[in-house]
């Protein structure tokens, strides 16, 4: 923030000296987009005791040899990446609301399809879709999160997106111990399809609406998700339509954050973490690790 854009100062929809809201079903709106991350990491957890159990129990048709193996791991990243793209283009026409309802279509999709599978096309195709869904998920799940939480309790909320993240690979490493692979599909449509439930009782952000021009709907959405509307205005003339223009890279309050976490990305991938996290089963195998009966 710099001295020169005072309207950067400016509270979305807080007015100076109103009290705090503390309304709680913010926390139950929270719980249901990060489902969408939770489905992301079970989906990139999956892979891992899915290939060992799919050389095993699978029938021949559906057997994965190496190059196999290393694509049904793999694949899900292409899908990502298409998805990334996809999740920004919806963010502003369908909302945030209806872009986490559509990705759970992908995702329920890709499993089934992984379920239903009787060759290795089918397999990847599954692959391929769940990893799309992660893509979009990853981007709209924590704009819808900071964009409904209040202040006092933005931080926490935000970092539920990567805590549900880290849980769902933990739960697919978990299932995968006492699940065989197409159970283990079954059991990641769960996530989303609980998503599905609840976002459709869920609001759409104030924010989002208010750059439809829909106040009153805004004003509903505070209602719902922070108890009251009480000391709450609307934001300055024009404020809703504030957008990204390359002009704004010159400031460092912009492109310093931007670089570092460009950097950040650039590090966490190439430091090998995504080949550790789809295949650990199969890598600590072959190096003989075994558990202890």
């Amino acid at each position: 923030m710099s001295p020169e854009d005072p309207q950067e100062t400016q509270p979305l929809l807080r007015s100076p000296g109103a009290r705090a809201p503390g309304g709680r079903r913010v926390f139950l709106a929270t719980f249901a987009a990060a489902l969408g991350p939770l489905s992301f990491g079970f989906a990139l957890g999956y892979s891992s005791p899915a290939i060992p159990s799919l050389r095993r129990t699978a029938p021949p048709a559906l057997r994965l040899g190496d190059t196999a193996a290393s694509w049904f791991g793999a694949v899900v990243t292409l899908g990502a990446a298409a998805g990334g793209v996809l999740g920004g283009w919806l963010l502003d026409r369908a909302g945030r609301k209806l872009s986490l309802l559509l990705c759970t279509v992908p995702f329920v999709t890709g499993f089934a399809v992984i379920t239903a599978a009787r060759d290795v096309w089918m397999l990847l195709g599954g692959r391929l879709l769940t990893g799309l869904a992660c893509g979009v998920a990853s981007l709209v799940a924590p704009v819808y999160i900071s964009e409904i939480a209040y202040p006092a309790v933005r931080g926490l909320l935000g970092s539920c997106v990567q805590l549900m993240v880290v849980t769902g690979i933990l739960l697919a490493y978990v299932a995968g111990w006492v699940l065989e692979w197409r159970w283990l599909a079954v059991l990641g449509c769960v996530p989303p399809t609980l998503m599905l439930l609840l976002m459709c009782y869920m609001p759409e952000t104030p924010r989002f609406l208010l750059t439809q021009h829909q106040y009153q709907e805004a004003m509903a959405a505070l209602r719902f998700l922070w108890g009251s509307e009480e000391g709450w205005e609307e934001p300055p003339v024009g404020a809703e339509h504030q957008g990204f223009q390359l002009a704004m890279l010159r400031r460092p309050g912009v492109h310093k954050p931007l670089i570092i976490g460009i950097c950040l990305m650039v590090f966490q991938q190439l430091s090998g973490v995504n080949a550790i996290m789809f295949y650990a089963n199969t890598i600590f195998e072959e190096a003989k690790f075994k558990v202890l009966q």
